[in-house]
């Protein structure tokens, strides 16, 4: 069934794809399918293989946020002004943490990069005006885990690609000019022509390829990792990446939204409409990133499936069919 799914997605939907499902911790489902690019240039894509991760990004830096948390180094609701100086004495001095994460700080969602081309984003990310009050409303936010990106390197005094590092696993920023052609290309975005190997959000491009919002290259079973250890902490397993009260607060519902709710950097299913399809469970939490990659975990089942794609390779059409029909077929054939 997935594969019969993913099959007839291929040289349509994407040139390349990884699926990896498990199941109470254990690996029962890893297929890769098709190529880098849809030319002369093309290579294998692997299980192994290393994708842009796009937004999927944020999960492993709201981890390292939350990892703060629990050795004391920052605090979920206090206010974040002490390391943004210039949020001190304007609204922006509410922003807490847990607004970060929750999508709720009131930032703008992003910027038009060709706005951008001449300016510091993470400076234009700390100093732009808020869009809503802090707490009003959600508002996924590129800017807001920009901020976040920053926060963490001034509170541990370690570059971001340091502290992603010690997560452990193969997910990094930029990578080497010689793994590059070994990574499935994404866009041709009238700009850069054909993106391959480097990020494709155009703000993390601009911020050398290190960000909080974008910017990771990973794999399946890193992306699978990752969730993993929140899975665990909900299904009464064993994890160690971090408290098992902490990473259950992560899944759970810390800001109502009528689309997508939102967990500690994770999104949590609202309806059926949401990526993960009707057949995951209504406790189930994941992310998607814009390249083609998503992450669905279902606590009711002690699964999770990751999907890693490079759908915008065809242009930036909707991939949530795609998604969900993946999703759908997961449950179909291990569900029960």
């Amino acid at each position: 069934m997935i594969d019969e799914v993913l099959q007839s997605a291929r040289g349509r939907c994407f040139t390349a794809a990884v699926a990896r499902v498990e199941r109470k911790g254990k690996l029962i489902y890893e297929r890769s399918f098709g190529a880098t690019r849809d030319d002369g240039l093309a290579r294998p894509v692997y299980v192994d293989t290393r994708f842009d991760l796009a937004s999927i990004t944020k999960l492993f830096v709201s981890t390292l946020a939350l990892d703060a948390v629990a050795r004391a180094e920052i605090e979920l609701d206090a206010p974040l002004w002490p390391w943004i100086p210039q949020w001190r004495d304007d609204e922006r001095s509410a922003i807490t943490l847990r607004m970060l994460l929750a999508h709720t700080s009131g930032m703008h969602s992003g910027a038009d990069y060709r706005t951008l081309l001449d300016q510091n984003v993470a400076a234009f990310a700390l100093n732009r005006p808020l869009r809503e009050a802090p707490g009003a409303q959600v508002i996924y936010s590129d800017l807001g885990m920009i901020a976040l990106g920053v926060l963490l390197e001034r509170l541990r005094g370690r570059s971001l690609s340091a502290q992603i590092a010690a997560l452990g696993g193969s997910a990094g920023f930029r990578p080497p000019e010689r793994e590059r052609s070994a990574i499935p290309a994404t866009e041709d975005d009238g700009w850069r022509g054909r993106v391959q190997g480097v990020v494709h959000d155009e703000k993390a491009y601009l911020m050398l390829g290190v960000a909080g919002h974008a910017g990771l290259f990973g794999t399946a079973a890193d992306v699978a990792r990752l969730a993993g250890a929140y899975l665990a902490a909900s299904c009464g397993r064993r994890q160690r990446m971090l408290p098992d009260g902490l990473a259950r607060d992560a899944v759970a519902c810390a800001a109502d939204d009528p689309v997508l709710r939102r967990g500690l950097g994770w999104a949590l299913k609202t309806t059926d409409a949401n990526s993960c399809g009707a057949r995951f469970g209504p406790r189930s939490f994941g992310h998607t990133g814009f390249t083609g990659t998503c992450i669905w975990a279902d606590p009711d089942r002690d699964l999770s499936a990751v999907l890693l794609t490079n759908s915008v390779y065809f242009g930036r059409e909707d991939s949530r069919p795609l998604r969900a029909s993946f999703y759908d077929a997961v449950i179909e054939t291990y569900g029960s």
